[in-house]
């Protein structure tokens, strides 16, 4: 007798499991990253206005830090080399006593009760001139000497040497030292833009500053009257610019700023151009020093715009 032949069962259709939340998709090679997601033409144009807006906003802020802290380095390592070289005119005694170049040391300037001590001031009254320390007005006499002497001195900027001078009061002393000697002066009047000294004392001297440490939208004047004989005044001055007058701007530093900023422009793409074929740090390190350099001499010619007793 046969026995029966058992047939198999059929084979069922096998059913892949459902994937697990997260798992990668079936046929992607394992370990494949995952494609990053596509950037909207929206999203591309707010991370743009974002760059650009936080770049002027660095920007900003850098010149503003250079205006109340560099700007001092800057004035003070003037001052330095304007001492030593004034003080060696007058000992050859060959300081100017007449006129003199555009931010030549005319004069040293002592206001003990402002704590300002051997101020060495310059020929010059633009916002470039009083960039490096107290200047003096071209047209008007050298401190002791006959007639009228007028010094204007930033109040809150690069050194800053006249930001005190509203607290001068009458009797407060003012000693100055030229290529002629040493003057004494003695404060006897205030003033402002709206209300200018008016003073009938022939020899005296005029200080000039702003009325805020902030813009200054005036003037504080401090009028002080010689003490003993004057010296005598050369005369031969130069006439004023427009540039020289009080809370004027040197809008020829335009042009200029222009330039500096052009060539900083073209040191960031440089650098930039250059971490494409080259180490990223060292490029980007080699071109500091020269991006440096011109975002300084951009600050500065961007200062002179700024009313010059600011």
């Amino acid at each position: 007798m046969t026995a029966p032949v058992l047939e198999k069962p059929a084979a069922r259709a096998q059913t892949p499991a459902p994937a697990a939340a997260g798992a990668p998709a079936a046929g992607a090679a394992a370990g494949e990253p995952k494609a990053a997601p596509a950037v909207t033409p929206a999203r591309r144009r707010f991370l743009q206005g974002a760059w650009a807006v936080s770049l002027l906003a660095a920007l900003v802020l850098g010149f503003v830090g250079f205006l109340f802290t560099l700007s001092h380095v800057q004035e003070r390592h003037y001052q330095s080399t304007a001492y030593k070289t004034f003080q060696d005119q007058l000992a050859r005694a060959v300081a100017p006593t007449g006129s003199a170049a555009d931010g030549d040391p005319v004069a040293l300037l002592d206001i003990p009760a402002i704590g300002l001590h051997q101020a060495v001031v310059v020929e010059g009254t633009t916002g470039r001139d009083l960039m490096r320390g107290p200047g003096h007005r071209r047209d008007t006499a050298l401190p002791g000497q006959t007639g009228v002497a007028v010094l204007f001195g930033r109040g809150a900027t690069f050194g800053a040497p006249f930001a005190e001078l509203s607290k001068l009061r009458v009797g407060d002393r003012i000693e100055a030292t030229t290529g002629q000697g040493k003057s004494t002066y003695v404060v006897n009047v205030y003033g402002d833009g709206d209300h200018p000294i008016t003073d009938p004392a022939r020899n005296r001297l005029v200080l000039v500053t702003g009325d805020s440490d902030w813009i200054p939208g005036s003037t504080v004047m401090i009028g002080a009257r010689l003490e003993g004989d004057p010296q005598q005044n050369p005369g031969g001055r130069p006439a004023t610019v427009p540039y020289d007058k009080a809370l004027a701007a040197d809008k020829g530093a335009l042009a200029v700023l222009q330039l500096w900023s052009l060539g900083l422009l073209g040191a960031v793409a440089g650098a930039l151009l250059l971490a494409r074929y080259w180490r990223r740090s060292t490029a980007y390190l080699s071109a500091a020093p020269v991006v440096g350099a011109l975002l300084w001499a951009v600050y500065e010619n961007a200062a002179a715009l700024l009313p010059n007793l600011y």
